[in-house]
């Protein structure tokens, strides 16, 4: 496990990107973990999701913050479902206890993510498949 740090940088074009797991996505997303933090309980990383992917649905046990830095991102099926549709450049913030049953990218994009608490990525039904926190996040961190 990683210790506690007082700093860290991260030379993010240095870092090879890696799959993100399939059971949580679809389409190739990719991933770079740039940060866990075990005394907040939060992981930061970057995203880069082809045109056609997403992430398998998901709730927020804590807030989160992102920054599409290119593309576009429907969240909660995009503003024409009653979601919301990030443009890049563009900030979102993700309340505590939000749903996302589908969150899916039309064209190419990225995005910087701050999970503060775990993700519980779910079946349609809303059962659990898996609790992913800044520790599961780093193990899956090759």
């Amino acid at each position: 496990m990683k210790p506690k740090t007082d700093e860290e940088y991260v030379q993010i074009d240095a870092l090879d990107w890696q799959a993100f797991p399939a059971v949580f996505s679809a389409g190739g997303i990719r991933w770079k973990l740039l940060h866990v933090s075990p005394e907040q309980g939060a992981w930061t990383a970057l995203f880069d999701c082809p045109a056609g992917s997403s992430f398998a649905p998901h709730i927020h046990a804590g807030p989160g913050e992102y920054l599409l830095t290119r593309g576009r991102m429907d969240v909660r099926g995009g503003k024409a479902a009653g979601g919301d549709t990030a443009v890049a450049p563009g900030y979102g913030f993700e309340a505590s206890g939000a749903r996302h049953d589908k969150t899916f990218f039309p064209v190419d994009s990225e995005f910087y993510m701050t999970f503060l608490g775990p993700l519980t990525f779910i079946h349609p039904d809303g059962s659990p498949i898996a609790v992913v926190g800044w520790a599961e996040a780093q193990g899956a961190w090759g």
